[in-house]
């Protein structure tokens, strides 16, 4: 082999070799990325659920007995949430970290217009940056755990919504039964179904949450 074929094939293969390193190097980048966002909303959601057992005591306090079971069954969601969220976190070998923070409560329709301004962002811009970063790294796990959650505060951003506009209905209200699908989150007032709309759990398996 000539000098000049010795040199040309080394060059290929230096250039193989470094194409090889930045691609795996951009690959554990993108993994790294898509477990940020995972530790992200499991910090989220375990604030998510501290925040809306304390807006629940306020509403029972200022006698909207429906909003706090409203706010109790969405805690019990964001909770489901962030344990889905954890379980992949541990399959890819990390511990879930969250740091709960004091929750700040104020009246009723303040609280419910933080819900929804909360749910909405996770449902329109959040989840979906996720969503679109874990089909990216291929991370099957991730991306069902954040389209459960997606479809599920895509419900709440609903119920919060429309206690809020019937809010004045609703003061002196008892407590309500709502129902919680223990998979995927998916909150609702009436189950007038065999299986679960987001993930087809049956309807029988459902948390009863007053």
């Amino acid at each position: 082999m000539s000098r000049i074929k010795q040199i040309a094939v080394a060059a290929s293969k230096f250039s193989f070799a470094t194409a090889l390193a930045l691609a795996l190097a951009a690959g554990a980048e993108a993994s790294a990325t898509t477990l940020e966002n995972l530790q992200a909303a499991y910090n989220g959601e375990s604030n998510a659920n501290a925040r809306y057992l304390a807006f629940a005591d306020k509403a029972q306090s200022e006698g909207y007995g429906e909003v706090a079971s409203l706010f109790r069954a969405a805690a019990r969601a964001e909770k489901i949430h962030a344990t889905n969220h954890a379980a992949v976190i541990e399959k890819m070998g990390a511990l879930p970290k969250a740091q709960i923070e004091t929750p700040l409560v104020k009246s009723t329709r303040e609280n419910l217009e933080a819900a929804v301004k909360g749910e909405t962002y996770e449902r329109d811009t959040m989840y979906p940056d996720f969503l679109k970063q874990a089909r990216v790294d291929r991370n099957t796990r991730a991306v069902r755990t954040f389209n459960l959650a997606k479809s599920a505060e895509a419900e709440h951003a609903k119920l919060y919504a429309a206690a809020l506009a019937n809010l004045d209905h609703l003061k002196g209200t008892q407590e309500a039964a709502y129902y919680v699908c223990p998979v995927c989150g998916y909150t609702t007032r009436e189950a007038k179904f065999t299986r679960c709309p987001s993930c087809f759990t049956s309807r029988d398996a459902f948390e009863k949450v007053v």
